[in-house]
């Protein structure tokens, strides 16, 4: 059995997530590696990060969903803070991984479940109840349908609750370029991706150099590479380049729709922070209105 098979049969699985057909990124694989870069410095700023967005020093007693938890880096994060966590992913490896973090730093945590599930599966959903923050960063514009992931992750918002999302900004024909970068990413033989990958960011990569070499700045590129995890939330730029170049399904979204959408269904926008170029995420905080209607239920 490998470690994969392993760590899931160590989670609670609570049925077979459906296949999604057409080329999809191996996003458990690419957590796998940035698992071993990972320390408590990078942790700690994780953590912080958590405070930042939800504006709030502890998440003692909170019930947190993280949707889509990846190496499980924010579930980690979200625990130390004091919340009662659940963590789930489409993806195998990324359920594998979460799985093993927790062993590592909470093991036999009854107050930290992993499982594997889809976003997409609304009686899965229905059957988790309701938490006051429910956390999905950077997931369901990568699920395949979107809107409908959107549509269902609200009502798995308590009252006064938050939901945390980032969402690819929709950036136009360069949107639809990526698209296609991307979907020709995952159908190249494994062999080929990682080269591609370097030559999909290289350009990017050459214009960031080129301008902090024309500002008399060389050191302020090598530090974006250095001091990446310090501005952004404890990750890894290697990490992130893959997951930019590699990850698809691809779905993007102008601030002004998601802000309506959620609008129209009980949730006020508390913080936005849009990308600082044209295809990074926009980031969101809403918080559900008390009168929305839908009643709180347990983690367990």
């Amino acid at each position: 059995m490998s470690e994969a098979q392993t760590q899931i049969a160590n989670a609670t699985v609570l049925e077979p997530v459906a296949e999604i057909p057409g080329a999809r990124f191996a996003f458990g694989e690419n957590w796998r590696r940035f698992l071993k870069w990972l320390n408590d410095d990078r942790i700690a700023l994780a953590e912080d990060s958590l405070r930042v967005l939800l504006d709030s020093s502890t998440l003692s007693e909170k019930r947190f969903l993280d949707i889509g938890s990846g190496s499980g880096l924010f579930s980690l994060a979200a625990r130390r803070l004091g919340a009662r966590v659940r963590s789930f992913d489409y993806d195998a490896e990324s359920v594998a991984c979460t799985a093993a973090l927790r062993e590592r730093y909470c093991p036999n945590d009854p107050e930290w479940i992993v499982e594997r599930g889809s976003v997409l599966d609304e009686p899965y959903l229905s059957r988790l109840g309701t938490f006051d923050v429910v956390y999905s960063w950077g997931v369901l514009h990568q699920t395949g349908d979107m809107w409908r992931a959107l549509e269902y992750v609200h009502k798995l918002v308590a009252p006064g609750g938050r939901l945390v999302i980032a969402i690819y900004n929709d950036a136009g024909g360069q949107s639809v370029r990526w698209k296609w970068i991307k979907q020709t990413y995952n159908l190249l033989p494994s062999f080929l991706r990682l080269p591609f990958a370097v030559v999909a960011a290289a350009p990017s990569e050459l214009r960031a150099a080129a301008g902090a070499c024309a500002r008399l700045q060389p050191r302020e590129y090598i530090e974006s590479w250095t001091r990446y995890g310090e501005t952004r939330r404890g990750m890894a730029r290697s990490t992130d380049i893959i997951d930019w170049v590699g990850g698809y399904p691809y779905e993007v979204a102008k601030p002004d729709k998601i802000f309506d959408f959620y609008r129209a269904r009980g949730l006020d926008l508390a913080r936005l922070k849009c990308s600082s170029g044209p295809l990074g995420c926009n980031e969101y905080v809403f918080v559900k209105r008390p009168d929305s209607g839908v009643k709180s239920g347990a983690i367990s």
